[in-house]
């Protein structure tokens, strides 16, 4: 049989509230209108770069094109997996899951966001434990690494409650201004595992050898 040229197509991640799954078109459609109704107050600002503040138009266009490079650009040697979180079957937000050299470094970074609607009822919490792990239980990985602004402690909060550490903190540019950002660490060991399992299905061979984690 030919090579499947995208087995992470049959990746699902279930959590008790959430399915996770890679990004397709059609859900790429349905986060991009979410995005435009908003993710955050427009005074906010959680990201580094703003993509927030285009025109709605500009922003639909854009968050799938983004996600088509992302997904264009995936190698064993630097992925990022951007899951699409639908709860009760509609999309919520995104969960990604990013690497480079993970068959060297085995570490992970996250990064997430849910749409205005679907925000503080706890699925932010849920869906990193879920790519956490998928990350130590699956993958193998061994760290994981994560940032918030200085005035964004919602995602700080959901680290620290995971069992991260805080790890320095970088200064960036932010909207033209300067802006704080705290990295933040998890070793496997420290982390705080859900009461729940995770259910993972289709992370067959070829899903392994595409995110260079083959024989792990």
């Amino acid at each position: 049989m030919e090579p499947d040229p995208w087995p992470l197509h049959h990746l699902e991640l279930r959590t008790p509230r959430q399915t996770l799954r890679p990004d397709d078109d059609d859900g790429l459609r349905e986060l991009a209108a979410l995005a435009a109704r908003g993710i955050h107050p427009p005074e906010e600002m959680p990201f580094a770069v703003p993509w927030t503040d285009q025109e709605p138009g500009d922003l639909v266009r854009g968050t799938m094109q983004h996600h088509w490079a992302q997904r264009a650009a995936l190698a064993p040697g630097r992925w990022s997996i951007h899951f699409l979180v639908r709860h009760a079957g509609t999309v919520i937000g995104t969960q990604s899951l990013s690497a480079e050299n993970f068959a060297v470094t085995r570490e992970v970074s996250s990064g997430s966001w849910l749409g205005r609607a679907h925000q503080r009822q706890g699925h932010g919490t849920q869906i990193r434990a879920a790519v956490l792990l998928f990350a130590f239980d699956h993958l193998g990985a061994a760290t994981a690494t994560s940032g918030a602004f200085t005035d964004n402690p919602a995602s700080a909060a959901v680290s620290e409650a995971l069992g991260y550490r805080r790890d320095g903190s970088i200064t960036r540019t932010r909207r033209g201004h300067r802006a704080t950002e705290v990295r933040f660490r998890l070793d496997a060991g420290r982390f705080v595992r859900p009461e729940w399992p995770l259910h993972v299905s289709g992370f067959d061979a070829e899903c392994r050898a595409v995110l260079g984690v083959a024989g792990t």
